[in-house]
């Protein structure tokens, strides 16, 4: 049983921020009916020139989901979206909900082995698929369920005259030309959407059903569907609109360049803004140039990211051909913010950019700093509220003291309902209703929480434990330093020892031995990292979250390959 502390956390909060909420009772896409009715002719979403108003939007939701039902979509058969950013993502993700379907997002990048996975381990009954994607689909469909398969292409919702001649590019810039034959199985998303009934489709969705499968990284092996309700996703997006308490609504300009496929660009970004009425300015990808040149027109006020992105920005050699000061507010996820990158985007912009932390399981987010009032250097922030956090001793289980690093535990209306046909999977990382999150952090006396790496991440050194995100945080102080992460690779004399990989800032001659001076200036001896590698990338999810497994699994590959040398 794990103790419930007291809430010491909420003494922090504004007073515009309450420490619990009432939520409604409804579906997310309902809520998402409202707001059209309230802002009918706001513009709902943009993409590259074209936008939709919130009364055009529900139109085209009601109509595919009128479109699924006929296809024999049934309540709680699940339907797959295999789409980049892109209007047809976020009209297929309310279309299935209506219809009372189970959205299961599948990441465009996705190859035929882990495709198939995905679509077998959820049971998907159809899939919404890019038509550069089609033919991947069509090689795993076989070993599917799949009865249907909606396409579409990124030239659908371009304006006149990029959709004509966006194919020819497509062709140039890929080598791809996908010639699909339409059949009473294999149908084109746009009549889908550009006719039949504008009525409400006919089924009752409750709070509680399962909205969404959000499939985990499978950084520890296959990923799992992680099951969350549409209490779930309200109840997160609600909770991130009241600690978001200066947002107007039907008045902010959301930039979303994080993947509507990804928990966090779905709920901080897509979720949050149609839940307000804002314009949601979509991008397929982050590309720097192109991000500034949309806040620098569209006058961007809220812009959701990953470090990594606002490192690309803040390092872009023509940033100051470009106003950035229409930036009110950003929330960073998905990895550690470092304190040099918050300050220079705040300086960039005037706007407030902090730390937020959340995970799959949670909708995702649990914790957060305060955008508007004190943001501790390093520290996740506060628990959201209606959200329970502890830290969980190593050596008892039981509740840590304050400032000793143990394991987060989490506990909230945003918590998942488990994971998808894996029960002994969800009662390995659920105790009485708390998440166990496998983070490694503390809380410190005023209620803020702080991550110090990944329970998994942990190097053990010589008997000494090392978090790599300290040894990161010193790294990225350096100002020669763009990008670095730190990994344990296997020592025969201390059983793990550190090694590090940095991008260095263009123009930069930083050399090994003077890196190796300043780790030893500002790390304790046993946390000075033994090896040092200078790339000029590193390997990324499509968020922009480092690939530590994909380092450790060279370093892996080495040591075999110099055995058997």
């Amino acid at each position: 049983m794990i103790t419930v502390m007291e809430k010491k956390w909420v003494e922090r909060y504004h007073k515009e921020i309450p420490a619990s909420i009432d939520y409604p009772k409804h579906a997310l896409h309902e809520l998402v009916e409202q707001v059209s009715v309230r802002y009918p002719d706001h513009v709902a979403l943009e993409f590259l020139g074209k936008s939709l108003t919130y009364k055009d939007f529900d139109t085209k939701v009601r109509r595919l989901a009128n479109h699924l039902q006929a296809l024999g979509l049934q309540k709680g058969d699940r339907v797959a979206i295999m789409l980049p950013n892109c209007p047809q993502s976020v009209i297929t993700y309310f279309a299935t909900l209506m219809a009372g379907g189970i959205v299961v997002q599948t990441n465009p990048l996705y190859v035929e082995r882990e495709l198939e996975h995905q679509l077998v381990d959820s049971g998907a009954k159809m899939i919404i698929c890019l038509d550069l994607l089609f033919p991947r689909v069509m090689k795993v469909k076989q070993a599917t369920k799949l009865e249907h398969i909606i396409v579409t292409a990124i030239k659908d919702y371009l304006p006149f005259p990029k959709n004509l001649f966006y194919p020819f590019i497509q062709k140039k810039n890929t080598g791809l030309s996908v010639n699909i034959i339409y059949n009473e199985t294999i149908h084109r998303f746009m009549p889908l959407v550009q006719t039949g009934s504008d009525k409400r489709a006919d089924v009752e969705v409750s709070p509680e059903d399962v909205a969404l499968l959000q499939y985990t990284g499978g950084t520890t092996g296959l990923a799992k569907g992680v099951m969350l309700t549409h209490r779930n996703l309200v109840a997160n997006t609600i909770q991130c609109r009241h600690w978001m308490y200066k947002m107007h609504d039907g008045q902010e300009r959301t930039l979303a360049v994080l993947p509507f496929f990804h928990v966090y660009g779905m709920t901080v970004s897509m979720n949050l803004t149609l839940l307000t009425g804002s314009a949601l300015h979509i991008l397929p990808r982050f590309d720097a140039k192109q991000v500034l040149k949309l806040i620098h027109q569209k006058k961007i006020t809220i812009f959701p990211g990953a470090p990594t992105m606002y490192i690309g920005l803040i390092n872009h050699p023509n940033i100051k051909n470009y106003n950035l000061s229409s930036i009110e507010a950003c929330i960073s996820g998905s990895a550690s913010l470092p304190a040099e990158v918050q300050q220079r985007f705040e300086e960039l912009t005037g706007g407030r950019l902090v730390e937020g932390y959340g995970l799959t399981e949670a909708a995702p987010v649990t914790h957060c700093n305060l955008l508007w009032g004190e943001h501790r250097k390093s520290s996740i922030g506060l628990p959201w509220p209606d959200t329970e956090a502890v830290i969980l001793s190593l050596e008892t289980g039981e509740r840590a003291k304050e400032r000793e690093v143990g394991e987060l535990a989490v506990r909230g209306p945003q918590i998942m309902k488990g994971y998808w046909n894996r029960p002994e999977d969800t009662k390995a990382t659920m105790r009485d209703g708390w998440l166990l999150t496998g983070d490694m952090g503390y809380m410190d006396e005023d209620g803020y929480f702080y991550i110090v790496d990944r329970k998994k991440d942990m190097i053990i050194a010589g008997g000494f434990n090392i978090y790599p995100r300290e040894i990161e945080e010193v790294l990225y102080n350096h100002p020669d330093i763009q990008e670095a992460v730190a990994i344990g690779i296997p020592d025969e004399y201390r059983g793990e020892t550190v090694k590090v990989f940095v991008v260095k800032k263009e123009g930069s001659i930083l050399t090994e031995e003077e890196l190796n001076t300043y780790c030893r200036a500002n790390l304790a001896a046993y946390k000075v990292p033994r090896k040092y590698e200078f790339r000029e990338e590193l390997p990324k999810t499509i968020v922009g979250k480092i690939l530590k497994r994909v380092l450790i699994e060279e370093e892996k590959q080495k040591k075999i390959e110099q055995k058997t040398s």
